[in-house]
């Protein structure tokens, strides 16, 4: 038995707002497209990193030219891992939006908010929240 998800067809100039009833259809399914088009973004981005990289050569005859080239993969190595841990938390964000949990503060169950949302796609905290995880955060680190 296959499970079928029925999609909704948003309107071009469709953009969420505080004036409807937090998430509904819309607002999913607008969230849901944002999620999916960011992370083909950053797919695409790093395929084309991988594929730069295979053609470029280390076989630099100069040592400084070699060595810059090394911190440049260096660094786009560490960029590419950072977006790898964007798209898992892409994707966690799309199993919310399957499971009906996004958009909900994962501490108080309380809506994020459509702004904060647009903003950050991915957030799980409320605005309020994640400042009390910063203060907390700081708190400790300074011990």
């Amino acid at each position: 038995m296959t499970s079928q998800v029925t999609r909704i067809v948003l309107p071009p100039e469709y953009r969420p707002t505080d004036d409807e009833p937090f998430m509904n259809e819309l607002q999913r399914e607008y969230f849901r497209q944002k999620l999916l088009r960011w992370r083909e973004e950053l797919l695409n981005e790093s395929s084309e990193t991988v594929q730069h990289m295979q053609e470029e050569s280390l076989q630099q005859p100069d040592l400084t030219d070699r060595a810059s080239m090394e911190t440049d993969r260096a660094l786009e190595l560490r960029t590419r891992d950072r977006e790898r841990k964007l798209i898992s938390k892409i994707d966690a964000a799309l199993r919310r939006i399957d499971d009906d949990t996004y958009g909900y503060c994962e501490e108080t169950g309380e809506p994020i908010g459509v702004k904060r949302l647009e903003a950050r796609p991915i957030a799980t905290l409320s605005v309020d929240a994640q400042e009390r995880h910063e203060r907390m955060e700081r708190t400790h680190r300074e011990d």
